[in-house]
């Protein structure tokens, strides 16, 4: 007997994806967005929707589970995180006093992933005011060659920062969800 979780997906077209190609709301119909910024945008936005996939269907208590001690990570965490840094964003292209931190401690957006549904609807919901500020306060600047904040950071590295960020982040949310109930896929 094992208390590991049987390896498992919702598709039955491709046996290594999340969801058949019909049900993956990250396949679009037509050729790819023309022009770099509308690429980086798009990728952005497919990542930001995988890390919500691989949370979707899972109660508060699997949510906040950090499967890999004895890291404090964990999907709820991830949420929190990436809520945490997205502000942190908005404070590299401004040149006024830094946004405060959203949990405190440098490390409050893992401690404080507990498995409580209005944790979990905090979370969520801070995620996507925040994600809406920086998209907001970038959308501001179309010049993907300029460059804002204190550090002179260009729009093109503070997009493709993001996109990496994102992207770092579902490989963690593949293994901590693959854990938690044996879903896989990409």
């Amino acid at each position: 007997m094992t208390d590991q979780p049987a390896r498992w997906t919702q598709a039955t077209v491709y046996p290594d994806m999340w969801a058949d190609p019909d049900d993956d709301p990250r396949n679009k119909e037509g050729a790819s967005p023309d022009g770099e910024l509308a690429t980086l945008q798009d990728f952005l936005t497919d990542y930001r929707l995988t890390l919500r996939m691989k949370c979707e269907g899972l109660n508060a208590e699997q949510l906040a589970r950090r499967s890999v001690p004895p890291s404090t990570m964990s999907l709820l965490g991830l949420i929190r995180h990436l809520a945490e840094v997205e502000r942190d964003w908005r404070n590299w292209i401004t040149d006024g006093d830094p946004l405060p931190k959203l949990y405190g401690d440098p490390d409050g957006d893992f401690d404080g992933a507990v498995a409580d549904r209005a944790t979990v609807d905090a979370a969520y919901a801070d995620l996507e005011r925040e994600q809406a500020a920086t998209d907001a306060a970038l959308a501001e600047h179309p010049d993907l060659g300029e460059r804002l904040g204190k550090d002179r950071t260009s729009v093109r590295e503070l997009l493709v920062h993001r996109i990496e960020e994102y992207a770092r982040h579902c490989g963690h949310a593949d293994l901590l969800r693959e854990c938690i109930d044996g879903r896989v896929g990409q």
